[in-house]
């Protein structure tokens, strides 16, 4: 496929989308051609700006079962766009691939998204239930003022999902060999220890406090805080981040902060490890101030209904018998998924992510549109 060729009306409207510079949290005008095309299918459209942040709410039906799209239009930034081979933001097709700030993450899966549900309500305009859109474009930024804010509005009003697909870039070889059925939680530690300055020709007359924090990290870092699960690996604990001393050679620093995270499973919980790591540090007798960031909660969706649809579709469309996984970062839907929802994850491949040349098959989400149609009319088709 060359740039002349005509293209389909997945990758015209990812294409479109990649053409808006949105660069977290900017949304640069992607959710209102999002919204226009929703609009004409009988949405309810609701536009709430946070703060920075524009959000999209957008629904057609009030009955249940609910089924909502989840993605955001926001993007990493570019770096220096000398190194990439084609302009970020042009949307260039050549030679069947997409390529552009967001082709993976995640403009090409709400391209995918929007073209199903037009082709569901066009095929199917007495559908059961009700499908919605929740939109934003602060997931790869702060993620404070985005999809979090949505569904506590939506919890505020009592308005539930019961399922949820989000288009993050779930694929690791082949469109659709990887589903997301969980994420791990995330929780990260600020510690600060605490010692006394001192000339490092006069220990005696100082307290090194890496000194006096290294045993407790060795102890924190061989830990093992829980086994996993048959869903989850175990809980992992690692340090990202060390600072101490002035920069010169000859004095003991009076203070190290470190940063600390633990990616953990659904066998341990918030409360558990910041125990776990108290009883450390308290034990070795350090000076110490510790503060917490909760980034987000372990969710899972077991096998059922939602997950099954996913897999039966992904088989259908394109042979493949995906595997359902827990790996990787955290992602939105671990807000969606804190109201009982059922939330899985499903799109592109993920190789070229945050990247310089971002790309991605232009097939693959033409076949992901069709994954995603399939599953709108195994859950929402009257029967």
């Amino acid at each position: 496929m060359s740039q002349s060729a005509p293209l389909s009306e997945v990758i015209e409207l990812a294409s479109a989308l990649i053409q808006r510079p949105s660069i977290t949290p900017e949304d640069a005008g992607c959710q209102h051609l999002i919204n226009a095309r929703l609009e004409k299918l009988g949405f309810n459209i609701e536009e709430h700006f946070f703060i920075d942040t524009l959000n999209t709410w957008a629904r057609k039906g009030t009955e249940g079962p609910h089924f909502c799209f989840a993605g955001h239009t926001d993007v990493v930034p570019v770096g220096n766009e000398k190194d990439w081979r084609h302009t970020p933001f042009a949307g260039l097709v050549e030679d069947g691939i997409l390529h552009g700030r967001g082709a993976a993450d995640m403009k090409g899966s709400l391209a995918a998204m929007v073209v199903a549900t037009e082709r569901f309500v066009n095929k199917h305009p007495d559908h059961v239930g009700s499908i919605s859109f929740l939109i934003t474009s602060d997931e790869e930024g702060p993620f404070i003022n985005g999809t979090t804010k949505v569904v506590d509005l939506l919890e505020a009003r009592n308005e539930k999902i019961d399922m949820c697909l989000v288009g993050e870039p779930s694929s690791r070889d082949t469109l659709g060999d990887v589903v997301k059925n969980g994420r791990r939680g995330s929780l990260t530690g600020h510690l600060k220890v605490k010692g006394i300055q001192g000339h490092v020709a006069y220990p005696h007359l100082a307290k090194n406090p890496i000194h006096e924090v290294a045993p407790a990290l060795a102890e924190l870092s061989s830990k093992q805080w829980d086994k996993g699960n048959e869903y989850f690996p175990a809980t992992s604990f690692q340090i990202s981040n060390i600072h101490g001393g002035t920069g010169v050679g000859n004095v003991i620093p009076g203070s190290v902060d470190i940063q600390f995270n633990f990616r953990f499973s659904t066998e341990s919980s918030v409360e558990m490890l910041q125990q776990g790591v108290l009883d450390i540090l308290n034990a070795h007798n350090l000076d110490f101030s510790l503060n917490w960031t909760v980034n987000g909660l372990p969710f899972l969706t077991e096998p059922g209904e939602l997950l099954n649809v996913t897999l039966e579709s992904i088989k259908e469309v394109t042979g493949v018998n995906a595997t359902p996984e827990t790996s990787g970062g955290t992602s939105d839907g671990r807000f969606i998924a804190q109201t009982g929802c059922k939330v899985i994850e499903l799109g592109p491949i993920n190789k070229t992510i945050h990247q310089v040349d971002e790309q991605v098959c232009a097939k693959s989400l033409d076949d992901l549109a069709l994954i995603y149609e399939r599953i709108l009319e195994k859950l929402l088709a009257n029967k």
